[in-house]
């Protein structure tokens, strides 16, 4: 990877929808060469896929809360949230805890909810976000790599 595709990586974060000319435009190359150098991209899994960003208070989720959880049989667990549609994301932790788990709900009462039936699963500690001061910020790669 060098600084030309280190680039088209953070240009495709900002807008994954731009065209494969304005993109070429943005880093002066032509469009056959900059769709070749996102292909390689893609091939090497470098780039995993293209999403939606989501406005969350727009569709009824403005409260986020995040969960230090202990599980008692992390399986269980896993598979628990992988059926909640509000658990957006699990990270395996070290510490005190072993899961931090992101979650949206429409209501303070829903993220309880949900928290109550999660107990069954091990012990939590409940945080609720009050604002996002930065979000969805594209990762810079930290290195060229051939």
């Amino acid at each position: 990877m060098d600084e030309i595709d280190h680039q088209i990586i953070m240009l495709l974060q900002k807008d994954s929808k731009t065209s494969m000319t304005h993109l070429g435009k943005q880093i002066s190359l032509s469009q056959p060469a900059v769709t070749e150098r996102v292909r390689k991209l893609e091939e090497k899994s470098i780039i995993e896929g293209y999403k939606a960003v989501v406005n969350r208070k727009k569709i009824n989720k403005s409260i986020t809360g995040f969960l230090l959880f202990q599980a008692k049989n992390c399986t269980d667990f896993v598979s628990y949230c992988e059926e909640v549609e509000d658990v957006l994301e699990i990270y395996r932790i070290s510490g005190q805890y072993n899961f931090l788990v992101k979650i949206v709900a429409e209501t303070l009462e829903d993220l309880e909810s949900l928290v109550n039936d999660l107990g069954r699963y091990g012990e939590s500690t409940t945080l609720v976000v009050l604002s996002t001061p930065i979000e969805n910020r594209p990762i810079v790669p930290s290195a060229l790599l051939e």
